[in-house]
């Protein structure tokens, strides 16, 4: 009997897929399930990435200790482990991997998902069965049904596996060597703590960075603006002179000169143009993600976090898509299901617009995922937590729009001149809400209706002078962060490499975005203010300090994409590509020096001992500051100067260390003795530095 296995991605798709089938049975890390195509079949998961590539001491013990003359690593082959705290779950995949005849690869459909599934197989010994792949973009129970009906041949996707295995190779490569290299570098320059260096994370906090200088050294400049209160017998308006002044004298100096104070002005043109403005595209991930961001406040890994919950509530299709359009299919189910749609929020739609329109409904422009849509699944609302009732909602609204009319309105310029100067008028009305009537936009205030004038009209004119300041960019939230990363190659210099970062959404995946932010707060690169997202002084110092070298420019990964697609197509080598990140990591070990040398990274180390001094040396009065694992002067090692950060396995506060340097004496509270009890010490800083307990303290 031919046996097949069916390896999902995580528990909760295993269950899913389960649940699909006429008879299914639980058993501790697998299920057995069977149906009228499958007399017996095994479904088994992993949690994610069940295998890892080693780490460098792995390879060799020597490279624990970070050193410069180390680098570069380059593991040959490179090696996979079974993950940490995984091995339980892996040999019951393996298990049935060996026993398996065939082997059905239904983890997420992205190079990602391919590369957990084959690496498991890989590493299990099992890549030579005959393998399948399911290939689906939601859970519901009918679609898994047809997906396991229609399986796909898996070699059609090892291409997509080797891709990503090789990305996987070079981001180790990059993050293993240049993490290293440049924390030794600013470790020799003064700085604590390592920093962590990566192809998407380093690009991205450098567009961070590179808006906080900005605004740090905007200069805001005062501005006026001329306009104009028109009276006319039908009613009033007001036009606007469409250059701005630099100061008061000179607009005062154009008044004057064109003879425009308190004269009445005439109507030269009056034109009326319909406009019709039709409902936004469908969402994809990162879409979805800056709107809920500028909506909700949720930030980008939280709005990842509930989509994959409503995703496996079978409510909403794949949420990890970077595609905003739909194929017919997902139409047809829309088409059929709007009614219950509509009665879920209570709406209606007298007239649906029920015919394919291509700027929503394009088979050719979906790939592996189409955009984040409804399910055929009606959930019961009140049964959603508050914030997944706001993400479901919203991409229901956005959905339903697509069947909606336009939003149609009459947009009316009237041009009126006072001794020749025009003064511009611009107003609309509305003839047609359409969409406009489910989605409100809300950042818009509606233009005040126009009077109706006719051209030649004289009106009475009265000035108006208006003072306002020139404003710097916005800081980034999560929302228009994850815009910026997707939109990036827009700025680029370079055409091909443009093309490239638009074809491939820019920095980063849809899946993997949320994870780069995340990643830049643990690190300490990036903090949050309120919404706005603010570089930390560390961040400052790299990116000052490294801000000229390739590994913070965009291109990098438009280079690293257009060569990793050919990989994809079978017309690059995994060999090629990694040999030329080798070239790439050499280049910056040979020029590290010289970048350091020539920075300013000395000036930002002062500024921050400066910020974070606790006390003055006492042997050559310097700033004494935090170098990790105790306290010490900033010039350390020059100056030998340290203390401790703990007494009698007691955290030493930065106020205990500070009352030692300028009073000699502090109080150490909460100690424990041998038996337990607690108590209050009194210590000094003696002449040699130590500190040394001279009392009891009743406080």
């Amino acid at each position: 009997m031919n046996k097949t296995v069916i390896l999902a991605e995580k528990p909760s798709q295993a269950k899913a897929y389960s649940e699909a089938f006429n008879k299914s049975e639980r058993k501790e890390g697998y299920y057995i399930v069977s149906n009228e195509n499958f007399e017996s079949a095994i479904i088994t998961y992993g949690y994610g990435h069940l295998v890892s590539l080693y780490s460098p001491d792995e390879y060799n013990n020597d490279l624990k200790q970070w050193k410069l003359n180390t680098l570069p690593i380059l593991p040959d082959p490179f090696k996979f482990k079974v993950s940490k705290d995984k091995s339980k779950q892996y040999k019951i995949v393996k298990k049935h991997l060996d026993q398996a005849d065939t082997i059905i690869i239904a983890t997420d459909l992205d190079r990602e998902g391919e590369a957990i599934a084959r690496l498991i197989i890989n590493l299990s010994g099992n890549s030579n069965k005959k393998i399948k792949r399911l290939w689906i973009n939601s859970l519901e129970k009918e679609e898994i049904q047809k997906g396991f009906k229609n399986l796909k041949n898996g070699e059609d996707f090892y291409s997509s596996f080797k891709e990503a295995e090789t990305r996987q190779f070079a981001d180790w490569l990059v993050g293993m060597n240049l993490s290293r290299l440049y924390t030794l570098y600013m470790q020799k320059n003064g700085m604590k703590g390592a920093f962590s260096i990566g192809r998407v994370q380093t690009p991205t906090l450098y567009l961070i960075y590179k808006r906080n200088i900005e605004i740090e050294n905007f200069i805001s400049e005062a501005f006026f603006e001329l306009y104009s209160n028109f009276n006319h017998k039908e009613g009033s308006y007001i036009g606007k002179y469409e250059n701005r002044f630099s100061n008061i004298a000179d607009l005062n100096n154009f008044i004057e000169k064109n003879k425009i104070d308190n004269k009445k002005g005439i109507v030269e043109e009056v034109t009326t143009e319909e406009k019709k403005n039709y409902p936004p595209r469908l969402f994809s991930l990162s879409d979805l993600q800056s709107l809920i961001n500028k909506e909700f406040g949720y930030g980008a890994s939280e709005t990842l976090e509930i989509m994959q919950s409503l995703y496996e509530k079978k409510i909403v299709s794949y949420p990890r898509t970077d595609c905003n359009y739909i194929g017919s299919p997902e139409f047809n189910y829309l088409k059929e299901n709007l009614n219950k749609y509509l009665s879920l929020v209570s709406e209606e739609i007298k007239d649906p617009k029920l015919d394919e329109d291509k700027k929503y409904v394009n088979g050719k422009k979906v790939q592996e995922h189409y955009a984040i849509i409804p399910t055929k699944t009606i959930p019961k609302l009140e049964k959603l937590s508050e914030k997944e009732k706001n993400i479901y909602k919203t991409i229901l609204y956005r959905t339903i729009c697509i069947f909606e009319s336009a939003y149609i309105y009459d947009e009316t310029t009237i041009l009126t001149k006072i001794n020749n100067v025009d003064f511009k008028t611009t107003g609309k009305i509305e003839k047609s809400l359409g969409w406009k009537r489910l989605i409100k936009d809300n950042d818009k205030e509606e233009d005040k209706p126009l009077p109706s004038v006719l051209k030649g009209d004289n009106v009475n004119s009265e000035l108006d002078i208006k003072e306002g300041k020139t404003s710097p960019p916005k800081h980034y939230t999560e929302g228009t962060l994850i815009s910026a990363m997707k939109n990036v190659g827009r700025t680029l210099e370079n055409e091909e490499n443009k093309d490239i970062l638009k074809e491939t959404e820019g920095i980063g995946t849809e899946a993997t975005r949320a994870n780069v932010i995340e990643t830049l707060k643990n690190q300490e690169y990036i903090t949050n203010k309120g919404k706005n997202i603010l570089v930390t002084d560390k961040g400052k110092t790299l990116c000052s300090t490294i801000g000229n070298t390739e590994i913070t420019n965009a291109e990098l990964t438009a280079k690293w994409e257009k060569y990793l697609k050919k990989i994809r197509g079978n017309t690059g080598t995994q060999k090629e590509f990694l040999d030329s990140i080798i070239r790439f990591i050499n280049h910056l070990i040979d020029t590290a020096p010289d970048i350091f040398k020539n920075s300013n990274i000395k000036n930002y180390i002062k500024e921050i001992e400066e910020k974070e001094k606790i006390g003055i040396c006492p042997s050559c009065e310097k700033n004494i500051v935090d170098k990790g694992k105790f306290y010490g002067c900033s010039d350390y090692p020059n100056c030998k100067f340290t203390l401790n950060k703990d007494f009698r396995n007691k955290k030493l506060t930065k106020k205990n260390i500070r009352e030692l340097l300028e009073k000699k004496e502090t109080t150490v509270t909460n100690l424990k003795s041998k038996n337990g009890n607690k108590y209050n010490a009194i210590v000094s800083l003696n002449d040699d530095n130590y500190i040394k307990f001279i009392g009891f303290s009743k406080d």
